[in-house]
Order: C-alpha cells, then sequence, then structure tokens
C-alpha cells in the first residue's frame, strides 16, 4: 500500500493511545492548560508573593501528560505522582551530594529513583525526570536546597493532583483517582461471582501477562474488565441477530402500583414467577416486585417496588448477558417509549437461547 493512500493518511491521524477520541484529547489539553498555569501561579505566590514569577518544575509538566491524557494509568494517580516525582528528587539530590562525577551521578540517581518507586508501589516516569534535575541543579535546585524534594516539587505535584481530580469530576469524563471496580458478590457468601467462576479468572490474566514477559501500563482489573467486554462484544457479533422481541414472554402478569402486598404475593406464587412488573395509572411501567421486597410489606404495592432493568424489543437479546449473570436481576422488561410493557425476558429464557446457539437446541417453553 502506498504512502499516498488515503486509509494510510487517516491511520496517520488515530490515537496511540487505545479508546481514545478527539474530543478526549481536547479535553485533555484543556485540562493540563489549566492544571500548570493555576499549580505554577499558586506557587509562585506562595513563595515569590508576584503573579509574574511563577514557581514550577518542569517534570511536573510531564505529570500532567498522564493525569489529564491517561488519568486511568497506574503511573497517573495520586501517590504515583506526589510519592514518585518527591522520592525521587531526594534521591537525586542526595546522589548528587555524594557522588561528584556528573555523569555517574546521573546514571546512578535515575536508577536509584526507578528502585525507590518501585519498592514504594509510586512508580512514575516522570520521577525520572525529577531525579536528573536534582542532579543538574539550576537557580531553583540550589536555592531551596535539601528542601526541594518537598518545595516546590511535593508541592507541585500535590497541588496539579488536586486539579486534576476537581478537572475531572467537573468533566464527567473519568472518575479520578481511579479504580477498576471488582465483581461483587451480591448474594454476599464466600464464592466468587458468577463472572469469574464460569470465564476467566485473576489467576488467568496472571498467567497471560507471565507468559508475554512484558510490562503493560494498564491495571490488572482494567485488563480484566477489558477482556469480559470482548467476550461480550465477541458473543453479540455471532449471535446479535436474536432480538429481544424474539425471545421474551409477552402474556405478562403484572399489578398496579395501588394493589395490595396480599395480591401481588399470590400472584407470584400462583404463576411461580419471581418478578412483577409495577405499573402506575396510565400502564407505565414504574419498577418491580418480587417475594423478597413483598416480604414484609403492607399498604400498597407501588411503596415496595424495586429498580428494574429494561430493553426496548429490537434490541439484541445477547446485550442482556451482563444484566442477567451478575445475580441481582431475575428479569428484564421489555418496554415502548411511553415504558409501557410489552414483554419479558428471564434468566431461564436467555439460558434456553444461548443453548440453543451453542448446542443446536431447540429453545424450551419457560415461561416467565
Amino acid at each position: 500500500m502506498s504512502s499516498t493512500d488515503p486509509k494510510t493518511r487517516f491511520r496517520l491521524f488515530q490515537p496511540i493511545l487505545a479508546g481514545a477520541s478527539l474530543r478526549d484529547r481536547l479535553i485533555a489539553c484543556l485540562g493540563a492548560l489549566i492544571g500548570i498555569s493555576l499549580t505554577a501561579l499558586t506557587c509562585g505566590l506562595l513563595f515569590t508573593h508576584d503573579p509574574h514569577l511563577p514557581l514550577i518544575v518542569a517534570p511536573v509538566g510531564a505529570s500532567a501528560v498522564l493525569l489529564f491524557a491517561v488519568p486511568a494509568s497506574p503511573l497517573a494517580q495520586p501517590w504515583p505522582i506526589v510519592g514518585g516525582n518527591t522520592i525521587s528528587a531526594l534521591v537525586g539530590l542526595t546522589v548528587a551530594h555524594l557522588v561528584p562525577e556528573p555523569a555517574v551521578a546521573l546514571g546512578l540517581a535515575l536508577g536509584l529513583a526507578i528502585l525507590a518507586m518501585s519498592v514504594t508501589r509510586s512508580l512514575h516516569p516522570p520521577g525520572g525526570a525529577a531525579a536528573l534535575t536534582a542532579v543538574l541543579g539550576g537557580p531553583v535546585v540550589e536555592s531551596f536546597g535539601y528542601w526541594f524534594p518537598l518545595a516546590p516539587m511535593a508541592l507541585n505535584s500535590a497541588l496539579l493532583v488536586g486539579l486534576g481530580f476537581l478537572f475531572h469530576k467537573l468533566s464527567r469524563r473519568h472518575a479520578y483517582p481511579h479504580k477498576a471496580p471488582p465483581p461483587a458478590n451480591v448474594h454476599r457468601t464466600q464464592d466468587m461471582p458468577v463472572q469469574r467462576r464460569v470465564s476467566i479468572r485473576p489467576e488467568d490474566i496472571d498467567a497471560a501477562l507471565a507468559s508475554l514477559h512484558e510490562t503493560f501500563d494498564i491495571d490488572r482489573g482494567d485488563l480484566e474488565q477489558i477482556v469480559r467486554q470482548v467476550e461480550q462484544q465477541a458473543l453479540m457479533r455471532t449471535h446479535g441477530d436474536l432480538l429481544c422481541k424474539d425471545l421474551m414472554s409477552r402474556d405478562v402478569v403484572s399489578v398496579r402500583a395501588g394493589d395490595t402486598p396480599d395480591h401481588a404475593r399470590e400472584l407470584l406464587l400462583r404463576h411461580n414467577i419471581r418478578t412483577l412488573p409495577v405499573l402506575d395509572e396510565s400502564g407505565a411501567l414504574i419498577g418491580t416486585v418480587g417475594l423478597r421486597e413483598l416480604a414484609q410489606a403492607s399498604g400498597a404495592v407501588g411503596d415496595h417496588v424495586s429498580t428494574s432493568a429494561t430493553a426496548v424489543p429490537d434490541q439484541a437479546a445477547m446485550r442482556l448477558v451482563p444484566v442477567l449473570s451478575d445475580g441481582s436481576k431475575h428479569a428484564v422488561i421489555i418496554v415502548d417509549d411511553q415504558r409501557h410493557v410489552l414483554g419479558l425476558i428471564t434468566q431461564t429464557d436467555l439460558l434456553a437461547a444461548l443453548a440453543r446457539h451453542v448446542l443446536g437446541a431447540p429453545i424450551p417453553d419457560s415461561g416467565l
């Protein structure tokens, strides 16, 4: 393929990071602009009392790139930014005082900084620049002396992290500090969540990483989430032709919000079902109830509804797998634009559909 091929030219402008977009990069630019400017201005006012003399050290600029461009990176979290920069600056300053040969001091400072950051779980690439800055010296390093790791280095880093936290919260693009949520066991038992019992496990991730002999800039929990999402996308690609309207039960037993809990319990037991949609006066869905919600209920059913999982008729049925396999929902209600109930898909319905696709067996009549 020639270098003038339109596809090749287009790829030149694609982001180097997986999942990145132009909008993300523009937001990162804005965040870095605000973060660095306010950090420099604040530290300048604290130490020089002159807004025209900002005080910031160069490695913090590299920290800002990580903080605003890749906030999910383990290297961009608060402790690596503050701890990594501070510890590395201290290492560099110490080596500079003990080793007179500049070239040796530079290499030794960088190597020891990497070791110190690794031991303290604060690995942060700009920390290497902080160590070299301390060795090379300069007006700022000389004026602050052994205070340099704390002021301005630690102070710059802490202010930047605080501003990054506020920026990400206000922009609502990323949760910062980033933490990959582990699959929860909603039944509060010692068993692993079902996703980890029947699919990939943490030890599988560890074994795969060990076999590659590489270090990747991604949290293991995030990697596990990505693999599970890939599994879901592959399932959609291979079985996405089955729609909710093809699978749903249409004769749905429901109750009105003003009905009594006794009536709702009687329906659940008579029809041998676990979920009852609850409708308002116009017939629109407001939630669901089951025997758990009605165990000690009194008054009206509408006072005891729980949040319902919903889908639309033309949605791919396999998209319901995560919802119906996490242990918290037993059914998904299929609704129209006005939230009128059109049908219902249970865990049993979805299991039967999966069995048909995997084994080629017909779908049994599972009822509600």
